[in-house]
């Protein structure tokens, strides 16, 4: 059985929710990422936070990246799996929320994300065809 934690990407790191999002752009651009999982003042999940979300949440709408904090920008219920679900559980979980990355937890503690290019590197076409088709769906 493949895991999540067999096909994530290790070593993803938590911004807190206190962190500016100028701060949250340079730990992007240094671990060559485009999303982090923020974390509340216990290390528990409470969003995430994309490259997206600073330039079209913030700067876009004229707010000081200097000023305001991956805690603002988080937005919804943050989605998670567990290393040890299988790859269909991650399948079902990206589908059913349409979303493009997924923070791995064991033990309570971030592990690793799951993102496009992970599930492209460990999945057939046909699964990878499957999952564009709904999380890119509209409607």
């Amino acid at each position: 059985m493949t895991t999540a934690g067999d096909i994530m990407h290790p070593g993803a790191q938590w911004i807190p929710a206190t962190e500016t999002l100028d701060r949250a752009a340079q730990l992007m651009a240094r671990l060559n990422v485009g999303a982090l999982p923020i974390s509340d003042e216990n290390e528990r999940l409470c969003g995430i936070l994309t490259d997206r979300d600073i330039v079209v949440g913030c700067v876009a709408e004229g707010h000081d990246p200097a000023k305001t904090t991956a805690g603002d920008m988080a937005r919804g219920t943050p989605r998670w799996i567990d290393a040890d679900a299988d790859v269909s559980a991650v399948l079902d979980e990206m589908q059913s929320h349409r979303i493009k990355r997924l923070p791995v937890i064991r033990d309570k503690r971030l592990v690793g994300m799951i993102s496009e290019a992970d599930l492209a590197r460990h999945l057939s076409e046909e699964q990878i065809a499957g999952w564009a088709e709904k999380v890119y769906a509209r409607g």
